[in-house]
């Protein structure tokens, strides 16, 4: 049975030294309900988030956002142009922990709010840069994961050799995932910081006259030196035409960008979600998430087949191995 908004705010206290409650209501937490949540407020007027898992999955992504938030110091947020929640205590509960964060203001953004040429389109793409700007090594220093393209090339492939497997997905999907990995111009960028779960749930946005500004970002679990593509996948599944173009051009102009094909990669990876959606299916043996996934895929193989504008792949580049990639990395870092 889930606790109480009321129970949530008693365990705040709690957590909390000094927090006296004056105020607390139920609030929406995580992506598939994984969290009981409640907003606090003190008697200071002060605003707090209390989070307790309630599943193993939610629980590790918990313990990885606290690792993230400690990583990033005052110094790394202050070269965000946005919030980023903080670590304020957190007491034992039913074999797990409740985790009380200090309160980032801001409406939650639907991915439909982001118009093609918008306010907030532009401020996305920015935020996003930000955080691709910073240095990366503070996330050695933290422990957390630093992937070569080498290494991020393999684990992409391994999804897509773990799709085939299951015997599921369209021919013409796997011919066209394959062929994007065979393209070495794909693989030859520079990994960033990322924020590695970023959506469209993860952005606070102010209530500006023309669609608002990034003011906070949640969910940094995914944390990590990776493909900056990653962090931008998500914008294009957006409905709105022009949008996703939006953002990604505002993006390349913050960071002075010469990644040409950061578009081609942030679509495989939004491809693939749906391989993993597969293989999450097939793990659970649930046939509703398997049927599910392979919908899916057979409408992407159905909405790809011939357009051209949405190739991954790219023949107007030299092609370079994955070890000259490395070595040019290598360079450039000397």
């Amino acid at each position: 049975m889930a606790r109480s908004h009321l129970t949530l705010a008693a365990l705040a206290t709690a957590a909390v030294q000094g927090l006296d409650a004056a105020g607390a209501q139920p609030i929406g937490s995580g992506s598939h309900g994984d969290f009981e949540a409640a907003l606090v407020t003190g008697t200071d007027g002060r605003h707090w988030i209390i989070r307790i898992p309630t599943s193993e999955r939610a629980e590790a992504e918990q313990s990885a956002d606290l690792v993230a938030l400690r990583a990033l110091s005052t110094g790394i947020r202050g070269r965000l142009p946005f919030a980023v929640s903080t670590f304020a205590g957190q007491t034992p509960v039913s074999g797990t922990r409740a985790v009380v964060y200090e309160f980032v203001h801001g409406r939650k953004a639907a991915l439909d709010d982001i118009e093609p040429g918008g306010e907030l389109a532009d401020s996305v793409g920015r935020a996003v840069a930000a955080i691709h700007s910073l240095p990366t090594s503070f996330i050695a220093d933290a422990g957390l994961p630093v992937l070569s393209p080498a290494e991020i090339l393999r684990a992409n492939i391994t999804i897509m050799d773990r799709a085939s497997a299951t015997g599921l997905v369209p021919g013409a999907l796997l011919g066209r995932w394959e062929g994007a990995a065979e393209d070495s111009a794909l693989w030859q960028f520079a990994p960033t910081v990322i924020n590695g779960a970023l959506s469209a749930d993860s952005l606070l946005v102010d209530s500006g006259s023309h669609g608002g500004e990034v003011v906070g970002m949640l969910g940094w679990h995914g944390l990590r030196v990776d493909d900056p593509a990653r962090d931008l996948f998500w914008i294009l599944g957006s409905n709105r035409a022009g949008a996703a173009e939006t953002v990604i051009d505002s993006y390349q102009q913050a960071r002075g960008s010469t990644d040409r094909q950061i578009e081609r990669r942030a679509r495989l990876y939004s491809e693939l979600e749906l391989a993993k959606w597969l293989l999450h299916g097939a793990q659970e043996r649930s046939t509703e998430i398997v049927d599910d996934a392979v919908a899916m895929l057979h409408g992407l193989a159905d909405s790809v087949r011939d357009d051209l504008s949405t190739t991954l792949s790219h023949h107007t580049m030299p092609v370079m191995a994955v070890d000259e990639v490395e070595a040019m990395l290598d360079r450039r870092r000397a």
